[in-house]
């Protein structure tokens, strides 16, 4: 299985001059935990709940501020060809939760989380346990 195979399509992305309001209010009403920030698709930055969180806390006025100000400047991105098994070290290696996924050319064609992986395994945990039901007298 590949990250092509795992990642969500549909990515919620801006661009660096996005306001933390804005992109406040894009996570609120898509239900997500980051926005990938692109200059002509490709990756530059991904902004997080928790960025926007530490800055609400240290910032008297974080209205002024924008993507390019709060984001995490070139994230880990993967290729879609790349396994799940090397997605999940460099994640650990990383310490990152989300891993934009980005074509040859830079382009993001997805997105995947540690949430979406949470997923995956306990889907395939319920297949492993329901064969060893099966072959249980």
């Amino acid at each position: 299985m590949t990250l092509k195979d795992v990642a969500i399509r549909g990515v919620e992305t801006a661009g660096p001059d996005a306001t933390v309001p804005v992109l406040a209010n894009t996570m609120d009403e898509k239900g997500v935990g980051s926005v990938v920030i692109t200059e002509e698709n490709r990756v530059v930055g991904i902004v997080t709940d928790r960025d926007i969180a530490l800055t609400l806390a240290r910032e008297t006025d974080p209205t002024t501020l924008t993507a390019a100000d709060v984001m995490t400047p070139e994230p880990l991105t993967m290729p879609p060809d790349a396994g799940l098994l090397e997605l999940t070290e460099r994640m650990d290696v990383e310490s990152v939760r989300r891993v934009p996924i980005v074509d040859d050319n830079g382009i993001i064609v997805g997105i995947v989380t540690l949430d979406d992986l949470v997923r995956l395994l306990s889907v395939e945990l319920d297949h492993l346990a329901a064969i060893i039901a099966a072959e249980s007298p």
